[in-house]
Order: C-alpha cells, then sequence, then structure tokens
C-alpha cells in the first residue's frame, strides 16, 4: 500500500525483546497480538537459621501461569481497533464486577498509544467460544494474562499508523511523534489517527514483529485514575441488568423453597396468582415455580402467594455440626516425621460463608423461534452458553450471551445460575424474562464458602522448624464450571473430576512462605450437596488464618517476637521487604493497652507479597457496645497493609481492591458466618448477615505499594484477604489470651433474630411423588 522513507530506529532496539502480533484484514486498522510466557518470582534468599524447604509447586508455576498459558492459543482473536474518529475500541474478553479492568485495560492501551485513557473505549466481549480458555475472569488473572497481548497489539497499531503518516507526510518516520491521538511531523503539519485508519489498513492478514514502551517511558501506568464508572455508580446512573430495557423482559421472581435445593413437587393455586394484579404468568421450573409480572413488586407479591409443595432437598435434617461431623471423619492423618523436637499444632474450623455480591444474581433471557439471547454478567461466559444450549436443545451458536458490568463478585459470577434460570423459563413461557434474585435467595439457596477444617503441626528443634504439615479438609467446592471451556467444565462434572481439579487449583495457589524444613499442604473434600463457590479464593483465606496462627504460637515457643520470627524464616528478600513495610508504618511493637493488641499475617500467591498488621479492642466497652440492630463484638481499629504485587496499572484502584479485601477479611474472621439449621441456612440479607459494617472498619486503613521492579503485574483481586485474617486472628489471641478456634469467632453466639419462619417439606412417599430427591 505505502513504504515508509525509513525504518523507526527508535522501536528496532535489539537489545529488547520482540513480540509477535497481527496485522488483520479489515477496512480500518485492526489489530491482534500473541504472548509468551516470563518468570516473575524474585530468587530466594533464606536466612542461615532456616533449614531450606524443597520447592513448592506454586513456586515455580502458580494459577496466573496456568491461565495465561491456556489463553496464549487465542490470543491473535483479542482485537485493539482504530476508529475513523480518532477514537481506540477494544472488546474486553472478561468480566468487570467491579474491580477496575475496563479501568486498567484502557491505560494499558494509552500508554503503548499515546492516548489519554479517555480516548479509549473498553466494552466488555459477548460470550465468544472460539476463545476457549481466553474468556476467564477469576483467580485475579486478567491483567497478568492481558497485559502484554494488549500491548503488542496497540503498539503495532501506533506503528503502523505512524508509518502511514510518514507516507501521506512524505516525512522520515523516526521524526514524526505522537500525542493524544495526533501525529505531528517537521514544520508543524500534523494528522489525527482518525484520517490514518484506512491508510494504515491491510487487505491480508499478516504477521509482524513489535518492540514494547520501556518502563522507564511509562507516563501512563502507575498512575492514580479513578474508575471509569465510579461516578455513574455513586451518581445511581449506572446501568445494572435489573435497570436495563428489553424489549417485552418483565421483572420475574422464583419462589423457592424452605431447604437446600428443594424442587417443587406440586402448585396448588397457580390459576389463583396468575390472576392478581400485574402477573402474568406462572411457571414451574427446576429451582421452584417462577412468577412473571409487570413490576417486581407485583412478581414479588405472586410468588408469596402461591402454595407450593416442596421435596425434602439436599440437605434434609443437617446442622453445622453434623455437617461438621463429616468433614472431620476425612481428615487425614498428620505424620510427624521421626526427629527429636517439640510439637506445636492447631485444630481449626471455618463455618459456611456466603458468597451474595452486593447486586444479587440476575439475567434477562429471550428464547424464541430456535434462538437464546441473555444479558448477564459472568465469569465463565464460554461455559454457561453451552450448558444452556444443552439445556434448551439447540445449537451452541443459537445462543448469545452479552456480558454486562455486575456489582461485584468475588467468585459468585463463576456460575450462571439464574442465566440457566432464566433460560429455563422464558422457553416455557416463549416470552423475555428478567430475572431477579432477592437477597433471600441468594442467601439461602446461592453459592456459599465451603465449611472446611485446617490441622496444622509443626515440629521445632533448637532455633528451627524441622516440618511444618497442612491437612485442609471441607465440604467440597464446585468446580463444575471447569476453565473457562466446554471441555473442562465437562471433565469437572465427569467422576472424580472434582478432585482432580480441586486438586489442581490447591496446588496451584498454595506455598508456605518460609522456611519450615519438611512441608506437606494435603487437601481433602467431601460432600458435594451443598452450592459452593470460590468466593475470595475458596483456600487460601483459612489456610492463611490457620498458618499465621500456628507461626505466632511457634515464635512464642522459640521465645522471639512474632515479626522478628517471620523476617528470620521468610525465603527471600522481596517477601521481607514487604514484612518490614508494616512493621515499619504500623510501629510494630509499640505499648499498647490490655485488651488490645496488634497482629501480624504473611501471604504468598498471585506473583505476590502480601503483609498485614492489625490492631484490634477486644475491651469489654468495645465489645459489649450497643448498636441498633447490630452484631459488635471486638473492633480492629487499624489496618496496615504492604503489598508486592508486581507492576501495578492503576494505584488507586489496585489499593481499593485492597481495602475491600480488608473489609471481607473482618468480616470472615469476626462476624460473616451463615447458620445450617434442619436443612436449611438462617441468614436472608445484610440484617442478619453481619458483614463489615461502618462501626467495624479501621478508622485508621494505611495501603502501601512496595515496587521492586518486576516487569509485570501481578494478581490483585485476592491481596487483601488471607493476610488481613491471619492479622486479626493473631491480634484477637494476643488481646484475649485465647486462640481462636473456630472462624467467624462470633459464629457460635446467639444470633441477635428470630429464625426464619419454615415450612417442613412433605416426607417422602410411594403416592405423592417425592420418591426422588434432588
Amino acid at each position: 500500500m505505502f513504504a515508509p522513507t525509513r525504518a523507526r530506529t527508535e522501536r528496532r532496539d535489539v537489545s529488547r525483546r520482540r513480540f509477535l502480533g497481527y496485522l488483520v484484514a479489515a477496512p480500518t486498522l485492526v489489530v491482534a497480538a500473541e504472548v509468551g510466557r516470563q518468570q516473575l518470582f524474585a530468587p530466594p534468599g533464606a536466612s542461615a537459621a532456616a533449614i531450606p524447604s524443597p520447592p513448592q509447586v506454586a513456586d515455580a508455576y502458580d494459577l496466573l501461569d496456568a491461565v495465561r498459558d491456556s489463553s496464549r492459543p487465542t490470543s491473535a482473536l483479542i482485537r485493539v481497533e482504530v476508529n475513523r474518529d480518532g477514537t481506540v475500541s477494544f472488546q474486553l474478553p472478561r468480566s468487570d464486577n467491579g474491580q477496575g479492568i475496563i479501568t486498567s485495560t484502557a491505560m494499558i492501551i494509552a500508554e503503548e498509544m499515546d492516548l489519554d485513557p479517555d480516548q479509549v473505549t473498553v466494552t466488555l466481549a459477548d460470550s465468544r467460544p472460539e476463545l476457549v480458555f481466553n474468556q476467564l475472569t477469576g483467580g485475579s488473572s486478567t491483567t497478568f494474562s492481558t497485559y502484554t497481548p494488549i500491548r503488542v497489539a496497540a503498539a503495532i497499531a501506533k506503528g503502523r499508523l505512524l508509518d502511514a503518516a510518514a507516507a501521506l507526510l512524505q516525512q522520515d518516520v523516526g521524526t514524526l511523534t505522537s500525542r493524544a491521538g495526533l501525529i505531528t511531523g517537521a514544520g508543524g503539519s500534523a494528522i489525527p489517527f482518525g484520517e490514518l485508519t484506512e491508510a494504515a489498513a491491510v487487505d491480508a492478514t499478516r504477521s509482524v514483529e513489535v518492540v514494547l514502551k520501556p518502563r522507564e517511558e511509562f507516563t501512563v501506568i502507575g498512575t492514580d485514575r479513578r474508575n471509569a464508572q465510579a461516578r455513574d455508580i455513586v451518581t445511581g446512573r449506572k446501568q445494572f441488568i435489573a435497570d436495563m430495557k428489553i424489549p417485552d423482559a418483565l421483572p420475574t421472581v422464583i419462589c423457592r423453597g424452605p431447604n437446600l435445593n428443594c424442587a417443587p413437587v406440586s402448585v396448588a393455586n397457580a390459576d389463583e396468582v396468575r390472576s392478581m394484579p400485574g402477573v402474568t404468568d406462572v411457571v414451574e421450573c427446576a429451582t421452584g415455580v417462577a412468577v412473571r409480572a409487570h413490576t417486581y413488586g407485583q412478581a414479588v407479591d405472586g410468588a408469596n402467594a402461591l402454595r407450593v409443595r416442596w421435596d425434602a432437598g439436599t440437605v434434609e435434617g443437617e446442622n453445622d455440626e453434623s455437617v461438621l461431623q463429616k468433614v472431620r471423619a476425612a481428615e487425614l492423618p498428620l505424620a510427624v516425621p521421626s526427629v527429636p523436637g517439640e510439637t506445636v499444632e492447631g485444630d481449626f474450623t471455618f463455618y459456611f460463608r456466603s458468597s451474595s455480591a452486593l447486586e444479587t444474581n440476575t439475567a434477562i433471557a429471550d428464547v424464541r423461534d430456535g434462538r437464546c439471547e441473555i444479558w448477564t454478567s459472568l465469569k465463565l461466559p464460554i461455559t454457561v452458553q453451552h450448558d444452556i444450549a444443552e439445556q434448551l436443545g439447540l445449537p451452541v451458536n443459537a445462543v448469545t450471551i452479552h456480558i454486562v458490568p455486575g456489582g461485584g463478585s468475588f467468585g459468585r459470577r463463576l456460575f450462571g445460575d439464574a442465566a440457566k434460570e432464566a433460560a429455563e423459563i422464558s422457553q416455557k413461557l416463549g416470552k423475555p424474562v428478567k430475572l431477579i434474585w432477592s437477597r433471600a435467595d441468594d442467601s439461602r439457596q446461592g453459592r456459599v464458602h465451603p465449611m472446611a477444617t485446617s490441622r496444622i503441626r509443626a515440629v521445632v528443634a533448637g532455633e528451627s522448624v524441622v516440618s511444618f504439615e497442612q491437612r485442609h479438609t471441607g465440604v467440597s467446592c464446585d468446580f463444575g464450571h471447569g476453565f473457562g471451556d466446554a471441555v473442562t467444565a465437562a471433565a469437572a462434572k465427569a467422576p472424580l473430576g472434582q478432585v482432580s481439579v480441586a486438586e489442581a487449583l490447591w496446588e496451584l495457589t498454595q506455598a508456605t512462605p518460609y522456611d519450615f524444613g519438611a512441608q506437606t499442604r494435603v487437601l481433602n473434600e467431601v460432600d458435594m450437596r451443598f452450592n459452593t463457590g470460590s468466593m475470595r479464593n475458596v483456600y487460601s483465606p483459612d489456610v492463611c488464618t490457620a498458618r499465621d496462627l500456628i507461626v505466632d504460637r511457634i515464635a512464642e515457643k522459640m521465645g522471639k517476637d512474632s515479626y522478628e520470627f517471620r523476617r528470620e524464616f521468610l525465603r527471600n528478600d522481596a517477601m521481607r521487604a514487604v514484612l518490614d513495610k508494616v512493621a515499619e508504618e504500623g510501629d510494630w511493637g509499640r505499648s499498647m493497652p490490655d485488651g488490645t493488641a496488634q497482629g501480624i499475617g504473611f501471604h504468598v500467591e498471585y506473583k505476590g507479597f502480601a503483609a498485614c498488621l492489625v490492631e484490634i479492642d477486644c475491651r469489654p466497652q468495645t465489645v459489649d457496645r450497643k448498636v441498633r440492630q447490630a452484631r459488635t463484638g471486638p473492633r480492629v481499629t487499624k489496618a496496615v497493609f504492604a503489598v508486592d504485587g508486581g507492576l501495578v496499572i492503576n494505584p488507586l484502584g489496585f489499593k481499593a481492591q485492597i481495602m475491600g479485601g480488608i473489609n471481607d477479611a473482618i468480616a470472615m474472621t469476626l462476624t460473616s458466618s451463615l447458620h445450617l439449621v434442619d436443612g436449611h441456612f438462617l441468614e436472608a440479607s445484610w440484617d442478619n448477615y453481619f458483614y463489615t459494617r461502618q462501626w467495624n472498619t479501621p478508622l485508621d486503613l494505611q495501603v502501601h505499594l512496595v515496587d521492586n521492579g518486576r516487569p509485570e503485574p501481578g494478581g490483585a483481586g485476592e491481596f487483601g484477604v488471607a493476610p488481613t485474617c491471619g492479622a486479626i486472628a493473631n491480634a484477637y489471641a494476643r488481646a484475649t489470651g485465647r486462640v481462636p478456634d473456630h472462624f467467624p469467632i462470633l459464629h457460635n453466639e446467639p444470633l441477635p433474630f428470630e429464625p426464619y419462619p419454615t415450612v417442613p417439606p412433605i416426607p417422602p412417599s410411594p403416592t405423592n411423588g417425592l420418591d426422588f430427591v434432588r
């Protein structure tokens, strides 16, 4: 099409790595990228006193590596497009549920193309089965896995625009500069991107190489930028799924049974409810009885008026203690090595916790004329698309799923529960529906963090820890969604497939950051009758809490300070830098009144290291303070967090994620859990599920980013939770003199609310059709 006068010398630095990308045949400029793997972890630097531990799987290859490697084959299908108006568009094949990846992705593109982030439009891509593994939002992997391919595509686009401008201006490409979507040449001549996008396009796809902008030239990445949706969220302008106006999609709710996973047997008054004001339809579905009406309130009224006979559900008669007995029966034995020394042991219980996000499960479905169209927030849309196609008896290409930004997730939107229900109901009615779960639906019938136990035994000899064993046992976590594609989802649902996926995720996420000699970490899961999910990383918060409590007990046995002990036994200097930061900023070791204390927690995961120091007030005047309709108890008064998360794209957004994680950790450690009673969960909403309230949020909350100059991002979304849980548990133990053995600590205290009134399920009999229990 044209030839530049010469190659751009500043983009041909042979000392830097070249990346392969593609110019895609299109009327305007479209580019795509490939990506390779790099190792990011810092080298070990163990202290002389510690007995080096053998390498752990997650040290060399963790979940982030697995996600990025699985996405490589289809990275060329992710494209950056330069528009005729000079803006740049990118469809992100991920799900933004408030974590800010729309904002950070725009910043990455803007950096490489010398644009302002406001000139980049990032939207969420519909479900694209051809991406296979490359549409998974989970494991804090989005930025890590998309950072390089997006930069490569953006760099190719900028280079192509510069070449086009050089040809049109008949100037040396090396004399051109690009800023804010305008390419300027000698003498002040300038051409906007929009006038070059057709000239820069190609009529045949071909591969090209590119060298990326060096970090020292960054002007956008690493600067604070507000979430692109923040103003709309706080002013009420943001459109959530329930706000969307899809023609004829009327509000729909499901009347659900009293016990977990009840299925309807018969409906006594369906015609009566159909005649209620505003109600248009009543229909049975797999999980209950759906009511469609002109308003949400009318649909709720109709659902409340239904008289339904239910089967017994999946956990009839079960309660916390009966399920805990099954978990304990599955615990694998500890095997202390035959070496001299003293043992330090702990046995900890973690109760069910709700995975309900701020925006409850919602989905719009229109199934008519052999096609299905869905609007919802999903982190694994490809898996759900295949499931819905199979459920409806349609080919996969007849199902379209539009991904809408959601209001929170933390693992909840890995599952397409609402989308599948909405599709079933719409198909039966032949009408569009807007299915909205109530908060009680999400708490009682939705996804939960599994109940688990964690047992630890360490052997201490002199100044060394010679062995450290952890046995984590729990209710099975549902990984039936696989890794984002239909094949692994089917494999996960096959016999023993669940076990294989769980073990793989355990090994790819769990690593002990200390040199504790011989180490073993073993997972065992039982009981698949519950609706579970990977809330805030299914294993790390519980594993870290148990580990940090035992680390403090080991330090105590050795007569060492908790901070100094950790510093001595951490496995490298990068970890120590993070620990040192919280100790310094948090004034570790300062004098505190009786009944208050400091605690430290440390965690390594997602290519990063995180430490937390908290201060807690367990004095009677604090624990017993009265707040109307509230659970008070101990209060975390200060939280200081330090994290080395690799290259941080948007520090403001990164810190916001950590702050959210800290509040989650306060809830998970102190107050928020579900109580299982006679086959159903009691908690229904925020009034009796005690998430962190304003009066339990630290007045002094600090987040410090430690930059060790690593070239790429790590994970961000999960960092705030695990080390904060460990720090709070240790602070509580120091303040009260009692090492907690169950979490949340207030789980077994009397509940300040009336139990949920339930209708007992009808006992099975040969005549009432209840012999089959789901």
